[in-house]
């Protein structure tokens, strides 16, 4: 055998070599997602939390007949967050999707009717970098091409009761998916619009955690609906984990100042005036559940049932 046929021979069997073990697609997530599971027991009264929005606010995909009310890359973002709070089993999702509403329910909590509104926390969010681009590398033997998405998230967690932003940060996730084939072998991926989701969903997932530490390390609070002769009803059910036998105190609010540093309105700290138990739990949804209670301890004037909040027994 000839020194040049040698060679032939070594070629060929190198590039199938090559071309079985490198005829692969890969896709790589750069941070892996870290799902937040829903427990058997949940502990804890849950928050109600309402998602305002998200906004895309990057140019991406916003051609001549782009239409703003039904944005993808928005309505992704919007899915994924609700999804991921939903399996934590601690909240109580209500979504909104007019801005002009939820700064109305605001307005009305500073007129302290907030037992009016349904939401304890709102959610204002935003995609505020999206990008994607494709990679190439051509050799003699083998191509490879390499797709990437990347996408930033802003969030905003807004406390109702003040109108207060309580939480605040922006993160960025990236995935990316990858083929290569040899000698014309090989599987070769066209456009993958998963990557969308991926990159959103590991951007969503590094603020999950501060959004549930955020909003369960504030009191749990419910309101007086009704005070006369037949019933005392307050507002939350079944839903949000309020069960027959519940021991709750009763806070009278504080005295609301004025912050000359800031402008802002800050409400001192209430005292405990009475405790309450329940004794029936009704409404289907979370929209309309309510609970009859009793005193046990203490007593309030109920002609002035907004001067006053229920709060869990520590």
């Amino acid at each position: 055998m000839t020194r040049l046929r040698r060679i032939f021979l070594i070629t060929v069997i190198i590039g199938f070599g090559v071309m079985f073990v490198g005829c692969t697609t890969q896709q790589k997530v750069v941070r892996l997602e870290s799902q937040v599971q829903q427990t058997q027991q949940e502990q804890g009264l849950k928050r109600k939390v309402a998602i305002a929005r998200f906004s895309n606010e990057t140019q991406y995909a916003k051609g001549v007949f782009y239409d703003k009310g039904n944005d993808p890359i928005g309505k992704q973002a919007l899915d994924i967050l609700s999804t991921k709070l939903a399996q934590s089993g601690k909240f109580i999702l209500l979504e909104r999707q007019d801005v002009d509403k939820i700064m109305e329910e605001i307005k009305i909590a500073g007129n302290e009717n907030y037992e009016k509104i349904s939401a304890d926390y709102l959610i204002i969010g935003s995609v505020t970098e999206f990008g994607r681009k494709n990679v190439g590398d051509v050799n003699v033997f083998s191509r490879s091409k390499t797709q990437t998405v990347y996408a930033g998230v802003s969030i905003r967690l807004v406390d109702v009761s003040t109108g207060q932003i309580i939480y605040s940060e922006e993160a960025k996730g990236e995935a990316e998916t990858s083929n290569k084939t040899v000698m014309g072998y090989g599987e070769r991926t066209d456009y993958d619009a998963t990557l969308n989701d991926k990159a959103i969903s590991v951007a969503i997932s590094k603020l999950v955690e501060n959004i549930i530490n955020n909003c369960m390390d504030r009191p749990w609070k419910a309101y007086f609906l009704s005070y006369d002769e037949e019933n005392i009803i307050i507002s939350g059910g079944k839903s949000q984990g309020i069960k027959t036998g519940d021991l709750f105190n009763v806070v009278e609010k504080g005295k609301n100042v004025k912050n000359p540093q800031t402008g802002m309105t800050v409400e001192l700290p209430g005292k405990n005036v009475g405790k309450i138990i329940v004794t029936f739990v009704g409404g289907d949804t979370a929209q309309n559940e309510f609970s009859i209670v009793s005193f046990v301890d203490g007593s309030i004037d109920k002609n002035n049932l907004n001067n006053y909040y229920i709060t869990e027994v520590k």
